[in-house]
């Protein structure tokens, strides 16, 4: 068995550490974003693909929660 292969080629988000790009969001659209990325990292998807699909797919999350609640706030 090759030991390369059963490795992670990168490092899981938690809290307090995260990719830059995500410092500036909400906590709640934040941490969802993360808890995304890391499943698609956990998939073996590239790092820079795992972080804009992360935040990408927390806004949809927070948009069709906000919209099911009949709120018009918006997440940017």
């Amino acid at each position: 068995m090759n030991i390369e292969s059963t490795q992670k080629k990168c490092m899981p988000w938690y809290n307090g550490n995260y990719p830059p790009s995500y410092k500036n969001q909400p906590v709640s659209l934040r941490e969802k974003a993360v808890e995304i990325a890391n499943q698609l990292l956990e998939q073996g998807v590239d790092e820079g693909i795992a972080i804009a699909t992360g935040l990408k797919r927390a806004r949809i999350f927070f948009k069709k929660q906000l919209s099911s609640r009949g709120t018009k706030k918006e997440i940017s």
